[in-house]
């Protein structure tokens, strides 16, 4: 058996940041890994800027709230689990990721925590480990699973590049013309081919 791996933002579910930052009309919360390489960095401006304008993690998810999964995305992962096993890896965190694996049919989710205190204000993250992404296919593959994995920034790059096959999907232009290695899709059709094409089992 094969292990599909898939990121969750921007692949089956919307930016939650990025919707946060449309609905309060914080620009700069709109910064994602699509356009920030370096996580932590990433983080401690979002963790500043939440500080500085006094939102809490139940603004956040009262954002999420009303979010649904990407439009076809509950298909296509419903088509990728008849053939592979699925496991999410995603950078996000369970306080913000939990309520979309109702509507996903619970997959299961690999990702971090936040640290919350009594009045919801987010005083920190804590990464499940360091490139966690990367570790779990490393650990798959410790077990002898092949793995097909999919992403669409520069923080699934290096998932990609240690599975077996590695696909971008729906990365920005920068993120392509950085890793022109892995094949390009933008479709939930497109993807199911490139699944297909990388499996070494004969599915259809």
């Amino acid at each position: 058996m094969e292990i599909a791996c898939l990121d969750l933002e921007g692949v089956l579910i919307p930016e939650i940041w990025i919707n946060f930052a449309e609905k309060t009309g914080i620009d700069a919360l709109k910064a994602t890994t699509r356009d920030i390489p370096d996580y932590d960095v990433l983080m401690r401006q979002r963790l500043r800027i939440l500080d500085e304008s006094g939102y809490g993690l139940p603004d956040i998810q009262a954002v999420i709230s009303e979010l649904e999964p990407m439009e076809g995305a509950v298909e296509f992962l419903n088509w990728l689990r008849e053939r592979f096993q699925v496991i999410i890896l995603s950078d996000t965190f369970y306080e913000f990721g939990m309520p979309f694996m109702k509507q996903l049919g619970y997959p299961t989710l690999l990702c971090h925590n936040l640290e919350v205190n009594g009045d919801g204000k987010v005083v920190d993250y804590k990464l499940r480990q360091s490139n966690p992404k990367r570790q779990a296919v490393i650990g798959f593959h410790s077990m002898y699973y092949r793995t097909i994995a999919a992403g669409d920034s520069y923080n699934d790059t290096t998932m990609l590049a240690e599975a077996d096959a590695g696909i971008l999907f729906k990365a920005p232009d920068n993120v392509i013309a950085e890793f022109p290695q892995f094949p390009a899709v933008h479709t939930y059709e497109a993807l199911k081919l490139e699944f297909l094409k990388a499996s070494n089992r004969n599915l259809s």
